[in-house]
């Protein structure tokens, strides 16, 4: 029977090689009605997942290949020793050997459908798609249950536009009964899209509670919050965003965005300013900072 790697996934235990949680998002002023529909659009549409994996060099550090190494060596035909040093150098950044190993794993055990997977999302961080998406078919070829290939090709569809699929995958992948919180928080972007709110509160929602510590989500449902105009739970969803991690620069701008629908320009052109020092070419930042631009004096 293939290994599991537990690998920890912003409070997310989940089997494979996986990337940490990036899920990054984005009033009543004088504005129009208009304008603030295409605001929270905007937001909407600028709230992003990626399938990003944290290099940790320790994992790749000389000691931990060697014993990795030593285990291949004392069983060369045992897939699953590939599979768990793939892993590591995934982690560690040095995708050639990661995809080197995962082959391997999978010359000595077609039906290894959790190497497919992981070598499924070391080609998504290499920029390859095409081949991510064949791995990830593979793997659910396989093992029609596995979700983690499910959530893993479905962000690629989504990103790619195809959301009608990307939604039936992580769908799938929430039947499955997965505790990976990107299923359902991808999901609820897709919702977003479709201008489906309420639906989208509750994935964010879910999201939030199999990982409590992750930002991202509170930056999804507060959007949402946003365009069904209840900014007392949007505020404080973009306040508890920032509190979880004050560097990312999209709950800096949402929050500064529902101080500009309060009408307080002097605070959201501060929330604006920081979020733009923390990325200048974040555009919702940018265009809210100059809309406020002057207040903050």
């Amino acid at each position: 029977m293939a290994a599991k790697i537990a690998v920890r996934f912003r409070g997310t235990e989940t089997s494979g090689l996986l990337p940490s949680i990036a899920f990054p998002s984005q009033g009543k002023t004088a504005l129009s009605l208009a304008v603030l529909a295409s605001l929270a659009l905007a937001g909407c549409s600028s709230t992003q997942t990626t399938d990003l994996i944290t290099v940790d060099r320790a994992q790749g550090s000389q000691e931990n290949i060697a014993s990795l190494s030593s285990v291949i060596q004392a069983n060369p035909q045992d897939p699953e020793g590939y599979n768990v040093r793939g892993s590591a150098y995934g982690r560690s950044g040095d995708f050639r050997r990661a995809l080197d190993d995962f082959s391997r794993a999978i010359q000595l055990n077609p039906q290894f459908y959790q190497a497919y997977a992981n070598r499924a999302l070391v080609y998504r961080n290499m920029g390859k798609p095409v081949e991510a998406i064949n791995d990830y078919n593979r793997a659910i070829q396989i093992n029609s249950s596995y979700d983690v290939a499910y959530v893993g090709r479905g962000n690629i569809y989504r990103q790619a536009g195809r959301t009608n699929e990307a939604f039936n995958d992580f769908s799938r992948a929430i039947e499955l009964d997965t505790t990976d919180g990107r299923a359902w928080h991808n999901r609820g972007l897709i919702y977003q899209v479709r201008n489906q709110h309420a639906q989208a509160i509750e994935d964010f929602s879910k999201a939030i509670s199999l990982s409590p510590n992750s930002p991202e989500p509170y930056n999804g449902r507060g959007i949402s919050y946003v365009a069904l105009n209840d900014d007392e739970n949007a505020f404080a969803d973009f306040n508890r965003a920032i509190e979880l991690n004050g560097d990312i620069a999209e709950s800096w701008a949402n929050q500064g965005l529902v101080y500009e629908r309060r009408g307080d320009k002097a605070k959201a052109a501060r929330s604006y300013s920081h979020a733009v020092r923390l990325d200048p070419n974040y555009k919702p930042a940018k265009d809210g900072l100059a809309r406020t631009r002057g207040a903050s004096s």
